[in-house]
């Protein structure tokens, strides 16, 4: 998961900071999957003593599916990766207020992602 986080950050921008309105990539190992999602809403979760988070998103996919995650600051803002019943998982932030200039050589595929038909 590791390897495929580093090439995720190398060919897309990616904030610091998860707020409401942002676009998120997510990244998952098993099934391996990418897909993006909209952040709709961030509410603490108050039952939790540490600071935890539901973080209310939208896929970005055919049809549009609502869920909801739990998750600390750092799983949310791509300092650390997860797992979510015990696969893992990476989430942050997509900048899209920066012009991206897709680097050199970015055109190849990842070797772990397949096309599903």
């Amino acid at each position: 998961m590791k390897k495929i986080v580093e090439e995720l950050k190398q060919l897309v921008a990616l904030k610091k900071t998860t707020n409401e309105g942002d676009v998120v990539l997510i990244a998952a190992k098993e099934p391996k999957m990418l897909f993006y999602a909209y952040v709709n809403k961030i509410e603490r979760d108050s039952s939790r003593k540490d600071e935890w988070w539901h973080l209310h998103l939208t896929l970005l996919s055919v049809p549009l599916q609502k869920i909801t995650w739990t998750l600390r600051s750092e799983q949310m803002s791509g300092q650390e990766i997860f797992t979510m019943g015990g696969e893992e998982r990476f989430l942050q932030a997509v900048d899209l207020g920066e012009k991206q200039e897709v680097p050199l050589g970015a055109g190849k595929k990842i070797s772990m992602l397949k096309r599903v038909k």
